[in-house]
């Protein structure tokens, strides 16, 4: 398959790249052997060992982690003199100077905290990611701090150390690396937001960060991601309905400020045009108590098809200052613009029998992206959080969060719709797109750990508001044009496509929904094998419509409760847990045949799950494996003996297996891999047929957002840790899906999408100042489709060359 925009002088850059990796291996590698290795150990005030401990050189990025023997390494320290930095969340940080001497190995004699190791246990973090792609530990999935094997919710996080091995640009490269979730939509640029994805057979978008709202109409740039955490099942009890979806939820971890000066510059150049500059600078700002971090990237790319482009600008700067032992402050601000064209995306008729079951069928060349590059969306986003942490005693501490985000769609939306005229014809439709969003989240959260009748407890309580307004003055859509899929777009123009929509008429709306929250939740220890957690949300809901509907405005008021059961046979190596989740929506009310307006309760979701997680071999092996059952009821559908009538008695079901493992069996050998299982299922409460006709369209079917049964990934990387080749990396990997059926309904038949297999290749030169890294997706060339009552196709074989230097 032709590479449109990937000249042969960047096959010979990248192969002259990859002649520096290996002529340079050997030679640096010898150098790199005059490096030297510092080593301790970290011990209790009692003479235990201290693990999880951050050890590391002041003014370089250089540290490790203490492992369960408090025992600590960090390789390739060039020669000279340092302060090492011993620090643990809620300790004096500790320092030693030490002097490294070329190709020596330093012994640190061993430093003593001056905490018990009963104490040490109490304390927010513990334990060493031998794996550095494993993530054991998170404040935000139960917000508190839980760790994953004490935690009765499945989660998956997918560190930056993966990312970097993967040489991933965007955020749907780093989603690949999530069993269970499936990229169903592009990102379009249209006020809805950003790309969908599958999560346990619902629709999902990341619109969390830091466990707090954070919209965009676009797709956020992954630079200043620390690691995505994705949440399964349904959250509402913590996290309310607004922003997530009975699957789950995806959370974007951002990067904090450090102490010391540092950080990194980089430039990643590939196929289809491809030029992307990113930077991370820290700095402290006259002492160590006030922190600066700034992450950035330039991303420009065109499309592999015969048209489509796109450029975005990306700025995250976050500050933190310590205003005294107990009080602190962090600010996060970002700032993203895009402009793009529309990724071809085809709509099926929702309406008619199918003229074509497959793409085959339909004659679609994926090289013609229908498109033309004058027609172009912008989708500028800006993003404020605040926290506030004060430690109210030694076991309480408060939290006040606040996030506003804005986002815009500015710009041409164009879509094709299948006319069921002819199999290879479609009719193009364009709106001008005129849109803003503006969201606002407000938090109180108290945290605390205490001993009450001999039993332990770690509990949150919270207050939650949210507000989301929406003003839109988009036009309508008008019917442009048709085109047929064989062949290239012609006549397009934003003259001529402003032309037609001089007669279309605009929206001019405004809606807004307010959520006023509280929650509480639990985690009891009754023995150290033992553990119960109890949870629960009261939601208020309010919407105020749309200005030129006001029966649109509406209030709902919903509990949502949940509970989770640990029991360790093993006290942190192996865990059976077990969980009941909730989930809810609100439904507004319908306007009826009868021109009488209906209202509705909450939507509900229920989820029960057992499993097991596993932590074992030093820590390098994490392992999870779940069951989970979601039957989601009080769906709103047509009432099949009277139209335009509706009732609210339809059920979903949604049940599955997931399996997630993080290893490092060698030294230097690190793995992930995933598999999940969904079958998803519309079922209604009433009869199943009404005279000769179904009584629902969708009844026995899987449902489109539910994406394939069947998904499966894996990525491995070996990374030479000594002699002349010190510092190569190699990583292979991919992901596969089974076939998707994005149009299931009684009325048009079903339209299925093949299943694919999809390989990728990476190879790499690490030094403590730079990485070189090559990076080959789609290694086997194949021609793949994503969709949910669409048709999206993906892109074919492509390469990137990546330059990072740290400093």
């Amino acid at each position: 398959m032709m590479m449109p925009s990937f000249s042969t002088r960047w096959y010979r850059a990248l192969g002259a790249l990859l002649m520096v990796c290996i002529v340079a291996a050997p030679t640096t590698g010898f150098a790199q052997s005059q490096e030297a290795v510092v080593k301790g150990t970290v011990q209790t005030a009692n003479g235990d060992p201290a693990p999880g401990v951050n050890v590391r050189l002041k003014g370089t990025r250089l540290g490790s982690t203490s492992d369960r023997q408090g025992r600590y390494r960090i390789d390739d320290v060039p020669a000279g003199t340092y302060t090492l930095v011993v620090s643990y969340v809620g300790l004096e940080t500790q320092r030693r100077t030490i002097r490294a001497a070329a190709g020596a190995t330093v012994t640190v004699p061993s430093i003593t905290l001056e905490e018990t190791t009963r104490q040490l246990e109490e304390l927010v973090v513990r334990g060493m990611q031998r794996n550095i792609f494993s993530v054991d530990q998170s404040v935000h999935v139960a917000k508190l701090p839980l760790q994953r094997i004490d935690n009765p919710q499945v989660y998956n996080a997918i560190s930056n150390e993966l990312l970097d091995s993967q040489v991933v640009t965007t955020l749907e490269g780093a989603l690949t690396n999530a069993p269970g979730v499936f990229k169903l939509w592009e990102s379009t640029g249209r006020q809805d937001g950003s790309g969908y994805y599958s999560i346990r057979g619902f629709s999902t978008q990341p619109t969390m960060q830091n466990g707090l709202p954070a919209l965009t109409n676009g797709s956020p740039d992954p630079v200043n991601v620390e690691r995505i955490e994705i949440i399964k099942g349904p959250s509402a009890t913590l996290y309310g309905s607004s922003q997530i979806s009975y699957g789950g939820l995806i959370n974007v971890v951002t990067e904090k400020p450090y102490e010391d000066f540092g950080g990194e510059v980089g430039y990643t150049t590939g196929s289809f045009g491809l030029q992307r500059v990113t930077a991370d600078v820290n700095t402290p700002l006259g002492n160590e108590d006030l922190l600066l971090r700034v992450n950035g990237a330039f991303d420009s790319r065109e499309s592999f098809q015969d048209a489509g482009f796109s450029r975005s600008v990306f700025l995250a700067p976050s500050l933190s200052y310590d205003a005294t032992d107990r009080l602190s402050f962090r600010l996060d601000a970002s700032y993203y613009t895009s402009e793009h064209t529309n990724p071809t995306m085809l709509f099926m008729n929702r309406s008619v029998p199918l003229e074509a079951n497959t793409v085959e069928e339909l004659g679609y060349n994926p090289n013609n992206s229908l498109t033309d590059n004058d027609l172009t969306i912008s989708t500028p986003t800006i993003s404020m959080q605040g926290q506030a942490r004060y430690e109210i005693s030694e076991q309480w501490t408060s939290q006040t969060a606040l996030s506003r985000s804005v986002s815009t769609s500015d710009g041409y939306y164009s879509y094709l719709w299948d006319m069921a005229s002819n199999t290879d014809t479609f009719t193009r439709y364009i709106s001008d797109q005129n849109a803003t969003t503006t969201a606002t989240d407000i938090q109180q959260n108290f945290n605390g750990q205490f001993e009450v009748l001999g039993t332990q407890h770690k509990m949150v309580v919270g207050l939650d508001y949210f507000q989301e307004r929406l003003v839109s003055n988009s036009s309508g859509y008008v019917g442009f044009d048709t085109v047929t899929l064989g062949t290239p777009a012609a006549g397009l123009s934003s003259q001529a496509v402003d032309e037609a929509l001089a007669q279309a008429a605009s929206t001019n709306s405004v809606s807004a929904q307010e959520t006023y929250s509280a929650y509480a939740s639990d985690v009891i220890q009754f023995i150290p094998q033992v553990s119960f957690m109890a949870s629960l949300r009261v939601d208020y809901f309010d919407q105020q419509g749309v200005q030129s509907s006001p029966d649109d405005n509406f209030t709902q008021t919903a509990l949502s409760p949940k509970f989770g059961l640990v029991i360790q046979p093993l006290v942190d190596r192996l865990s059976l847990f077990a969980n009941y989740m909730n989930g809810f929506s609100n439904v507004a009310p319908r306007t009826q045949g009868d021109g009488s307006i209906r209202a509705f309760a909450p939507e509900q979701a229920n989820q029960w799950e057992t499993g097991i997680k596993a932590d074992l071999w030093s820590d390098r092996l994490t392992a999870t494996v779940s069951y989970y059952d979601i039957t989601v009821s009080n769906v709103v559908r047509q009432d099949p003996t009277r139209p335009n009538f509706f009732v609210q008695d339809g059920k979903i079901t949604s049940r599955g297996i997931e399996t997630s493992l993080s290893a490092s069996p060698l030294p230097g050998l690190e793995l992930i891999a995933g598999y999940s299982y969904n079958q998803s299922e519309t079922v209604n409460t009433a009869p199943d047929f009404e005279g000769d006709r179904p009584v629902d369209e969708f009844v026995g079917l899987r449902p489109e957002e539910a994406g394939p049964k069947h998904l499966a990934n894996v990525w491995a990387r070996y990374r030479v840790r000594d002699g002349l080749l010190k510092g190569v990396g190699i990583g292979l990997g991919g992901n596969y899906a089974s076939e998707n059926v994005v149009l299931n309904r009684q009325s048009t038949g079903r339209f299925v999408l093949d299943s694919f297999t999809v390989l990728n290749a990476a190879l790499s030169y690490t030094t403590a100042r730079y990485r070189l890294s090559l990076k080959v997706d789609n290694l086997t060339d194949e021609t793949y489709y994503r969709g949910w009552t669409t048709i999206n196709p993906q892109a074919p074989r492509s390469i990137r060359a990546a330059f990072t230097y740290k400093f």
